[in-house]
């Protein structure tokens, strides 16, 4: 089965390679750097860690460890690699000093490649990052794997069920999950991972330390922008999410006709497309690069990247996108750590964890469409107690679920130690 996976992989590169080719005429980061993708590179003096993180949100989670990992062992030699350039930029954000580079193609000679170069001591996958020859090739070279803060939809346990010669061999033989949930942990002794390696040790995410300045840059951001202004964020939405948004906040300025909404885009290259929903809708708006129609904005449109939480900082209120279309949801812990009222969809199979954590802690609003949107921003921005008690909620239940991190540093130095793996 892997082999034709391989083969398949193979037939697909030239096209592949076109549309990298293709987007790199607007966006020249899908170049820079791009033989990354071929597992080339400079080497690395090697015993180091490699951590594959493939895009903005895994970013998020692998620099938490990553600075825990550098913070213990300042000598300790740590590649990034990513798979898409808002990934890429992302992590050089967050890690300065990190090595960042392209993830290699998952073909044996790309991954080859890469492990020659890299020649670590541990590799650590963030989430659910199962690629079958990347994991081969680990094994095959004697490089114990660990899928940190580990995930794995129930969609996915069967996919994995139906295909057992795809993978089960490398994850039997060296992996180690270090699992979110209970629920995770199953599902990943269902696909092979043996049982002696596997444990529970909840989601990285709640322990993220925001910046000790996190409140002040929101609240410049919060006067230039809104002044005494209500203002909500609408994070990483969707095309499809961004029509139930705009309507939601029609319906809010009836009743809050200053209320400034803040719409944020999960993909850099929807800014276009997200400022024309915009104008649509007839609302004048403001783009945070600096275009604007005239007069006030009723909308800003957040096309940046990396600056989503400062925004959250600003804000009174915040809805998480994802979580209306069956995308899964994203990342609801960025604005519950801010102690920010959070809004979300019925879509949560991405960490339903989280959701029940902050829904247990009263912490969470679901909403199903733009009505129901609307009525839990006019109730949230027109009474500031309910406001502060749902904030106060979010920072409990982000404190009660503390210590994934300590669990994952116990296991990472383990594997990494000269001695015998845990």
């Amino acid at each position: 089965m892997r082999r034709l996976y391989t083969l398949l992989l193979y037939l697909a590169l030239p096209f592949a390679t076109l549309i990298v080719l293709w987007r790199g005429l607007r966006t020249r980061e899908y170049w820079r750097g791009g033989w990354g993708r071929f597992g080339l590179g400079s080497a690395r003096i090697g015993g180091g860690v490699w951590v594959h993180a493939v895009s903005v949100g895994e970013v998020q989670v692998a620099a938490i460890l990553v600075q825990a990992l550098r913070e213990r062992e300042r000598a300790l030699e740590i590649t990034l690699t990513c798979a898409t350039p808002t990934g890429r930029a992302r992590a050089r954000a967050l890690l300065p000093g990190v090595e960042v580079r392209y993830a290699p193609y998952d073909l044996p000679g790309c991954i080859r490649r890469c492990l020659a170069r890299l020649r670590p001591r541990l590799l650590i996958l963030i989430e659910t990052e199962l690629w079958p020859n990347l994991l081969h090739e680990a094994a095959r070279a004697g490089i114990p794997v660990l899928i940190a803060s580990a995930r794995i939809s129930e969609r996915s346990r069967r996919i994995y069920r139906r295909l057992p010669s795809l993978m089960r061999a490398a994850l039997a033989s060296n992996v180690w999950v270090g699992a979110q949930s209970a629920a995770d942990l199953e599902r990943f002794a269902a696909i092979g991972v043996a049982p002696q390696r596997l444990s529970v040790v909840g989601n990285v995410k709640f322990d993220r330390i925001l910046p000790a300045d996190i409140h002040e840059r929101g609240a410049q951001w919060r006067a230039y922008f809104a002044g005494a202004r209500p203002v909500w964020v609408a994070g990483s939405t969707h095309p499809e999410e961004e029509s139930i948004v705009l309507e939601a906040h029609r319906a809010l300025r009836a009743r809050a006709p200053n209320a400034l909404l803040v719409l944020a885009p999960r993909h850099p290259a929807r800014f276009t497309a997200a400022a024309a929903a915009i104008a649509a809708m007839g609302f004048r708006y403001a783009r945070r690069s600096g275009a604007s129609s005239d007069g006030p904005p009723d909308v800003l449109l957040l096309d940046s990247i990396g600056e989503l939480l400062e925004f959250y900082a600003a804000a009174d209120a915040a809805f998480v996108g994802g979580s209306l279309v069956p995308v899964g949801g994203h990342n609801l812990l960025e604005p519950a750590a801010l102690g920010l009222p959070v809004i979300t969809g019925p879509e949560q199979f991405n960490s339903p964890d989280v959701a029940r954590a902050l829904e247990q802690q009263g912490a969470l609003i679901t909403v199903h469409d733009a009505a129901e949107l609307a009525a839990a921003l006019v109730s949230l921005l027109g009474d500031p107690d309910r406001r502060s008690r749902k904030g106060d909620a979010a920072r409990l239940a982000m404190d009660a679920h503390r210590g994934a991190l300590s669990k994952l540093l116990r296991l990472t130095q383990a594997l990494i130690a000269p001695a015998a793996p845990p």
